[in-house]
């Protein structure tokens, strides 16, 4: 269930949800707290929302700063995505180093706990890709940012011209492990 630091980012782990399929539909636990690792067991969550994205559509790299920096345990409901995490976390055995998962629809993961410290983006492989997030800390606009999704030295596996990006995610600082506000 948890990931090594061998092939991970310390204090990021995919997550195996409960989930049924039979003749009348499907269902998914998202969430319960006695299935969690035991490093991540006191996860409480202050906020949770959805995004809802067409195929090729990439959010990210998003991050909140300190003192509103944020775990995040992020949940495909319906489609599937590539997650990509980037650890700017200055003190970390995995400082600078990017991760990426499939979570979703046929995959073996749906969730993924994001330590906080952590700029986390994804994109969406499919049409009416629902993504839940729920954050440790409510939503502050003046220290929500990030670092462009083309500067961490991740392969998307898709040209740029290709990809659907807010004008918000464009203009995001490149990243620069200099300027990480984590320690």
């Amino acid at each position: 269930m948890a990931n090594s630091l061998k092939n991970g980012i310390q204090g990021c782990f995919p997550l195996a949800n409960f989930y049924a399929e039979d003749s009348r539909g499907s269902f998914l636990k998202v969430f319960q707290r006695s299935r969690l690792p035991e490093q991540i067991r006191n996860f409480q969550y202050q906020e949770g929302f959805v995004s809802n994205s067409r195929k090729n559509v990439l959010r990210g790299m998003h991050f909140q700063t300190p003192p509103y920096d944020l775990d995040k345990l992020v949940t495909v409901l319906q489609g599937k995505v590539l997650d990509v995490i980037l650890d700017m976390r200055k003190e970390s055995p995995t400082f600078g180093k990017t991760v990426s998962y499939f979570l979703g629809d046929g995959c073996e993961y749906r969730s993924l706990f994001i330590p906080d410290g952590c700029a986390h983006g994804f994109l969406s492989l499919c049409d009416q890709t629902l993504m839940l997030y729920q954050t440790t800390c409510e939503f502050h606009p003046e220290h929500d940012t990030g670092v462009r999704f083309d500067s961490i030295g991740f392969d998307w596996g898709i040209p740029h011209k290709e990809l659907i990006i807010s004008e918000k995610d464009l203009a995001l600082p490149l990243w620069n492990p200099q300027e990480s506000p984590f320690l």
